[in-house]
């Protein structure tokens, strides 16, 4: 066992488990996000599409979502500075811009869609008109996040994320599992066609995505941790990330599959259709019950997701990320505002929701391979990854490259006409060749 892996075990064995927990909040942040609508509509969409056809998806994104949180978190404690400021550093500012540039877009559409969520779902609870609902939930975003800053979105990413957890873990105990046809969902393979492509990669894109990755390092910086909190640190990615979201994944996945299983196709999913998951458990209040839990996804990712666009840009132009500076303040409460246009987008938000998830998966190896490169940069950390790490690494990055490249290649089957496919590809296009280059980067900067 080497030193670094001594350390390790050391650091995670040390401590009672009940201040663990209170101590635990980085990740429980990047949790709330993964949780969110998007995810649910994702997975709610393959176990009524597919079946129990992408459980062997599901799982993976629990394991690849844990690993990639990890690594992130790895180099927010050893380099102790934003990603961005890093990158600007050590790879040059056209990196770090684009960097910059595929986080904004890719939360920049997830604000809006997830925004739509909240005011539909909102509306649909009270019959008050969704519009109103979208500029009310914008600005209670901007006055809250600016107020008062990271600490109340951390406390109620656990909030949230706890009780959706319980919610459907209790659905799954009256939902009859098949075991062999769950066994049989294992074994990876992707449906054919456009909708099995993005619901596979929406699914893993729930766990694996750029704003999740990119905003650990900020988010750990809020929290004051460093090196000497590596243990708890990989606790808090543990607990939040593999288990809470693990678990989270698997119910709401389960459920749907043993429902809904093959019913409703890809595209057609709606609320309605959905809350019958739950009529098992909640017979007539089924649909309530699952407004709710889609509401409580909706708002907590909701606030998570606004603050990364404006650390990232913070970062870039100079700016502290905390609410004790009033420029990141009112990027913040720009933010929150900006996305109360997501009310006007057109079509139901379900497929809307696995979209997002599937564009964000593109822009994601980008984002992987730029922290792969950075940890291993003697300049930029002071403990090069370990070649498990690595390995880990390489791994992450290959599983979201293929799954991200079958859903733009499927997409692009049908031609690019529509201004949308045309844009995924050309995006996909940009940074496949910016991934290329920064290993490129890395394997000329290798000593011989």
């Amino acid at each position: 066992m080497s030193g670094e892996t001594r350390h390790d075990v050391r650091a995670v064995a040390r401590g009672r488990i009940g201040e663990r927990l209170r101590q635990m909040g980085p990740t429980w942040v990047a949790g709330a996000v993964a949780a969110g609508p998007a995810t649910m509509a994702s997975l709610l969409t393959a176990g009524a599409s597919f079946g129990y056809a992408l459980l062997w998806v599901v799982v993976l994104s629990a394991v690849l979502g844990a690993l990639a949180q990890y690594l992130a978190t790895r180099l927010g404690l050893l380099t102790e500075a934003g990603i961005v400021a890093v990158v600007e550093d050590r790879l040059g500012e056209r990196w770090a811009w684009l960097l910059v540039a595929d986080v904004v877009l890719a939360a920049g559409l997830a604000q809006l869609v997830i925004m739509k969520t909240v005011a539909d779902v909102s509306a649909a609870v009270t019959g008050v008109d969704a519009r109103l609902w979208g500029v009310a939930w914008a600005a209670v975003l901007a006055v809250g996040l600016a107020g008062r800053g990271y600490r109340v979105l951390e406390l109620g990413a656990k909030l949230l994320v706890s009780a959706v957890v319980v919610a459907f873990l209790a659905s799954l105990a009256v939902v009859p599992v098949d075991p062999a046809a769950a066994a049989g969902g294992l074994v990876p393979t992707v449906p054919g066609g456009v909708d099995g492509a993005l619901v596979a990669a929406g699914v893993l894109g729930g766990a694996v995505h750029v704003t999740l990755v990119t905003m650990q390092s900020y988010t750990v910086r809020a929290r004051e941790w460093t090196a000497d909190d590596y243990g708890l640190a990989t606790v808090d990615v543990g607990a939040s990330m593999l288990v809470a979201f693990g678990v989270y994944s698997l119910a709401i996945f389960l459920v749907a599959a043993g429902v809904l299983r093959g019913e409703i196709p890809a595209g057609d999913l709606t609320a309605v259709g959905a809350a019958r998951a739950l009529g098992p458990l909640a017979g007539p209040a089924a649909e309530w019950l699952f407004l709710l839990g889609l509401w409580g996804a909706a708002v907590s990712t909701l606030g998570g997701n606004t603050v990364v666009p404006p650390y990232l840009l913070a970062d870039k132009l100079g700016w502290r990320t905390d609410v004790s500076d009033g420029r990141y303040r009112a990027l913040l409460a720009a933010t929150a505002l900006v996305g109360a246009g997501g009310v006007f987008v057109g079509g139901a938000f379900f497929p809307l929701l696995v979209l997002v998830l599937a564009f964000g998966l593109v822009g994601t190896p980008f984002a992987l391979a730029v922290v792969l490169y950075l940890l291993n940069d003697p300049g930029a950390v002071p403990e090069p990854n370990s070649r498990l790490a690595n390995l880990g690494g390489l791994v992450l990055i290959g599983v979201t490259a293929v799954l991200a490249g079958r859903f733009v290649v499927e997409r692009a089957g049908g031609g690019l006409a529509d201004p949308m496919t045309a844009f995924v590809v050309a995006f996909a296009l940009v940074l496949g060749a910016a991934t290329g280059g920064v290993a490129g980067k890395y394997l000329r900067g290798r000593p011989a």
